[in-house]
């Protein structure tokens, strides 16, 4: 079953919660065993699972890949926007969590979060749910 959700985004570099997102999409297949994949079809933004209790995690994470990839810099890339791609690399665009009991098994400080490194924009969310059961 692949469902799809969409995000908008409100700023250049945005990082946003999508946990309870995702777990609706994870609620409505109804499975009791199986696994979720969660991916942005997207170059510019990434999909990562880190600490979700503590907003100054998320903002560690954001102002650090500033550091590493400044969006100023001898980029060749004619459209203006390295940064964001090479930022997509570092974070990824997919993520893989197990279901158990209709629910994401994820740890008990963890969420899921879309990184937007190239917004304001509207972006696609894919989740593939894949049920144990045969």
């Amino acid at each position: 079953m692949i469902n799809e959700i969409s995000i908008r985004t409100h700023s250049h570099t945005d990082i946003i919660d999508i946990t309870q997102y995702v777990q609706n999409v994870v609620a409505s297949a109804n499975i009791k065993e199986g696994t979720c994949i969660i991916y942005v079809p997207h170059t510019t933004c990434g999909i990562f699972i880190n600490e979700d209790a503590d907003p100054s995690v998320v903002q560690d994470i954001e102002n650090t890949l500033e550091r590493l990839v400044p969006w100023q810099a001898h980029y060749s890339h004619i459209e203006g926007n390295s940064a964001a791609h090479i930022k997509s690399v570092l974070v990824g665009t997919h993520q893989i969590v197990m279901i158990e009991n209709n629910h994401l098994l994820l740890g008990t400080w963890q969420g899921i979060f879309l990184a937007e490194f190239d917004g304001p924009r509207t972006r696609r969310v894919i989740v593939k749910i894949i049920s144990d059961k045969i």
